[in-house]
Parts: C-alpha cells; sequence; structure tokens
C-alpha cells in the first residue's frame, strides 16, 4: 500500500466524522458559514497559510513544500448542498429543513481535508506547492468564476501548474469504482428563454385576436427537429423543454405565453451554433404566425475538458494505487454540468468520478440530487489518497 493510502487510512475517522457533521448543516449557494467554520476547524494545526473569500464563504489553503520553490498544483473540493427535502434515514441526517447533501459535496470537502492532512504529514519532502481550494456555489451561480477572480490560481504567489477535483456518485457504478475520460467530459449548460407575444381575445373568436399558445408548441416541436437536422449525432446536443407556461382560463387566449428550456453541449463550436440558430428559428416561426418572439439565451457553465495528458497520468495513478479493476473509462462524457470546468479552461487538469454507491444494485440506487441519495463514506480514505497521491507525484514530475 502507498504512503498516501496508509495516511489516508489513518486519518479515516477523523474525515467521515467531519463528512457526517457537514452532513447535518447543509447550506445553499455562496454564503456557507457553518461549513466554512467546520473547514478551518479541521485544518487547525496544520502548517497551512488560509485566506477566506470576500464574496462568498470560501476557504482557499496553502502548503508550503518543504523543497523549495516549484511546481504548484491545485485540488478542489466543493462545499454547497441543495434545496431538498431529506428522506433517508441515515442518524446523521440534515438538521436543516428543505436543505440536503444531496449531490456528495460533504464527501467532497471531506476527502480534501484528508488530502491536506497527508499532504501536511509530507511536507517536507513536497518539492513545490498545494493550493486546497474549498469552493461554495457550484450548484448555483458559479462560485469557481468567483474564486479564480478572487486569485485561487496564483494563491500560491505563481500560477497552478495543474488541478485536480473528483465528484461521489450515489448510483450507476459500484462502490469504489473510478471513471472519467480525456475531452469532454461534462456538458455546457446554457438556458434558452421564450416569450411569444400575441393579442388576447376570448376562446370562441380566435380569429380576432393572435393566440401565442399554438405557435409556442410548434416552436417547441420545431427546436427538436432542429437538434436532429443541423447538428452531428457525434457532437450531440440535447434541449429540453422544462417549463411552459400562459393563460388564465380555458375560454381566455392569452396575450403572451412562455417556456424555459436547459441547452446541453460538448463542444464550443455547437454551443455557439445552437445559440445562433435557436433565436433564429423561434424568431422566423412567431413571424410567420403573425406574431413576435422574445429570446434570451443565458450561457452558463462551460464544457468540462480534461486535458489529455493529465488525464492518463490521473488514469495511470489510480490503477497503481488501486489496481486495473477499479477504473473504468467512460465512452461517452456526461450530460451533467459542472463549475470546476472554469478551472480547466484556465489550467491543465482533470476532473474524475467515484462511485460512493451504497446500494449492491447500483442500477436501482437514487442517484445524485435525490432525496434518497445515500453516500457510503468509507470510500473517503481513498479519494484522499489520491488527491495527494496526484499532487505528490505532479509536484516530482520532470517538465
Amino acid at each position: 500500500m502507498s504512503r498516501t493510502r496508509e495516511l489516508a487510512e489513518g486519518f479515516r475517522d477523523e474525515i467521515v466524522a467531519l463528512r457526517r457533521a457537514l452532513h447535518q448543516v447543509p447550506e445553499f449557494d455562496l454564503e456557507l458559514p457553518k461549513s466554512q467554520q467546520l473547514i478551518l476547524d479541521a485544518l487547525a494545526g496544520l502548517p497551512l497559510e488560509i485566506t477566506l473569500g470576500k464574496e462568498l464563504s470560501s476557504v482557499t489553503a496553502v502548503l508550503r513544500g518543504g523543497g523549495g520553490p516549484g511546481p504548484v498544483v491545485l485540488l478542489r473540493g466543493d462545499m454547497d448542498a441543495l434545496p431538498v427535502t431529506e428522506r433517508t434515514d441515515v442518524p446523521y441526517v440534515s438538521q436543516h429543513p428543505g436543505m440536503m447533501h444531496a449531490c456528495g459535496h460533504d464527501l467532497h470537502v471531506a476527502g480534501l481535508v484528508g488530502a491536506a492532512k497527508v499532504l501536511s504529514a509530507l511536507q517536507a519532502e513536497l518539492p513545490g506547492d498545494v493550493v486546497f481550494m474549498f469552493q461554495p456555489g457550484e450548484e448555483t451561480s458559479g462560485g469557481a468564476p468567483i474564486m479564480i477572480r478572487e486569485g485561487v490560481l496564483n494563491a500560491a504567489g505563481r500560477r497552478a501548474d495543474a488541478a485536480y477535483g473528483l465528484h461521489v456518485g450515489s448510483a450507476s457504478q459500484p462502490l469504489g469504482m473510478w471513471s472519467s475520460k480525456p475531452g469532454s467530459f461534462m456538458a455546457a449548460a446554457d438556458q434558452l428563454h421564450v416569450r411569444v407575444v400575441g393579442a388576447g381575445t376570448h376562446g370562441s373568436t380566435p380569429y380576432r385576436g393572435k393566440d401565442p399558445i399554438p405557435v409556442l408548441c410548434e416552436i417547441v416541436g420545431a427546436l427538436q427537429t432542429m437538434i436532429t437536422r443541423q447538428f452531428d449525432v457525434f457532437d450531440p446536443v440535447v434541449l429540453t423543454v422544462g417549463r411552459i407556461a400562459g393563460g388564465t382560463k380555458e375560454n381566455i387566449i392569452p396575450d403572451d405565453a412562455f417556456f424555459d428550456a436547459t441547452v446541453r453541449t460538448f463542444s464550443a463550436e455547437s454551443r455557439a451554433k445552437v445559440q445562433l440558430v435557436s433565436a433564429q428559428l423561434v424568431e422566423s416561426m412567431a413571424a410567420a404566425h403573425g406574431l413576435k418572439a422574445e429570446v434570451e439565451y443565458v450561457v452558463g457553465y462551460p464544457v468540462t475538458v480534461n486535458n489529455a495528458a493529465e488525464y492518463e497520468f490521473a488514469r495511470d495513478t489510480i490503477v497503481d494505487l488501486f489496481g486495473a479493476d477499479r477504473f473504468r473509462e467512460r465512452a461517452n462524457p456526461r450530460c451533467g454540468a459542472e463549475d470546476f470546468s472554469y478551472i480547466l479552461e484556465e489550467i491543465p487538469g482533470v476532473y474524475l468520478n467515484l462511485s460512493a454507491c451504497r446500494s449492491a444494485n447500483p442500477d436501482a440506487a437514487a442517484d445524485n440530487h435525490s432525496p434518497l441519495a445515500d453516500f457510503d463514506d468509507s470510500i473517503l480514505p481513498d479519494g484522499a489518497a489520491l488527491l495527494a497521491e496526484l499532487a505528490v507525484r505532479r509536484l516530482n514530475r520532470v517538465g
């Protein structure tokens, strides 16, 4: 067993206890004071230079290696929870009504604290520095860009050379399985908001007005045809209309009608194209019926792109530490989005998945974001060990 795994195993009880404490006080968005304090308490006594965020409840901690100035590695863990009412029966269930760590970020924090403890024990041997990035706001407005603006990439006094992060899952893969892929790994996530403007009238005399509802329905269907006919099937686009609204009563034609959609893409080219052609389609279809359309396309998180060389490095490290049977290369990217993408736009690195599925039948288990999502925190030492090992090896790599 590697030194990092041995050390991480020695911190098992501490990081599991931290995870369960975090799980009981889930907090939302950018202001996470209780989570921040738990992190600071857990890091107390370690040889770290700690900076707190100004615009958000972030924690940035720098470990100076004993080998003098050298490369810098950034390790990231997100902190925020979701507005979900927990329905698990664990003894450490959420004590904040309507809030839950349903995406496993409590495990991310605890694993990153574990990595900080492991690397602090190895400080004298490190030929460079490590930045630990504890980030709020992944589920909402994007805490990563704020932390970048506040200087996390240069927290060590020079720019990070590589960045690594992981995300746990409560379903789909057996407990302890690692997975990732090179290149586009997770989608860009944008929003399409449409208002079709007509003219209201009595439902019995539709010819006296301009009914926006059938036009809106035509547009929803046409957008799906647009996807299949204007985009390469091997560079997929997913457009899902999740909300439609219009009207107040069955015999009243309203003045306007609305829909909101999420748009997922996996390349910059398709992302730019769908923004342009979706607006063109919506506006032209409304005009063909004598109506107007107002279109707002909101750009969200970019595509999460794993650097090919860093992916191979991380994969080989996982195989060395845990065995080839503990890693699966994903054939396709995931349609979820992740604001670690902003880090990977600036710094070469890799994002990894680790299964924390408690069920013996992963395909039937409740997935992330479910009120029944149940994460097995026995894998925390593995997550801490891998983050630490990636830092150690990357700092010692020449070139």
